[in-house]
């Protein structure tokens, strides 16, 4: 059986763009899915790239124009300029290690209800009470906020420093069991067909 390790950020609003789209393919090919959330910022700083505001004008431009089109494509919601952003994304990370050690609920919703929460509701993903009704409508107990934080935060640290060993450089960023790494989500089509062979 095929396995993808996923690297997210919970505040990438091309994480939030993933959608169920990797569920999708995942369930395809039989594949099963570790979502591993990690510190983007953390990540550019150890990997050679910057946090947008320190990107050259022109980046942050092209940044703005890209996101709001590729959400268009996609028929996404979408606030190019969210009001919580950026903002602290180690307690929504938390959550979703969390879930995945506890089982029970749907992970792929509750990424996708977390970062349509940044993205699309303009809710800050910080917040205890966001990231309760985001575990909640996942299926999830919503005390899973509160619980394991020691855990989270070992497991976000190891997250970190397992991509920068295994090249990741951005979010999301899909590595397979095979060692194929496919960056961004304009390259779910081609984790897809690695996957097809």
């Amino acid at each position: 059986m095929a396995h993808i390790d996923y690297y997210l950020a919970t505040i990438s609003p091309y994480t939030y763009m993933v959608g169920d789209r990797l569920t999708e393919i995942a369930q395809k090919h039989g594949a099963t899915v570790t979502y591993k959330p990690l510190d983007i910022m953390q990540l550019f700083a150890r990997t050679g790239g910057q946090p947008p505001k320190d990107r050259h004008v022109s980046r942050q431009e092209y940044r703005l124009m890209d996101m709001e089109r590729s959400a268009k494509l996609l028929n996404m919601p979408f606030n190019v300029k969210p009001a919580h952003w950026p903002t602290n994304m180690a307690p929504s990370s938390y959550a979703i290690i969390a879930a995945q050690n506890a089982g029970g609920g749907d992970l792929p919703a509750l990424v996708a209800a977390i970062t349509r929460a940044c993205w699309a509701e303009d809710k800050d993903i910080a917040q205890d009470e966001v990231i309760r009704d985001c575990l909640s409508g996942a299926g999830f107990d919503p005390s899973l906020a509160d619980s394991g934080l020691l855990s989270g935060a070992e497991t976000y640290a190891a997250n970190l420093e397992e991509a920068v060993m295994r090249g990741v450089f951005g979010a999301p960023f899909f590595i397979t069991d095979d060692g194929a790494r496919f960056w961004g989500v304009d390259r779910l089509s081609h984790l897809d067909a690695h996957l097809a062979g």
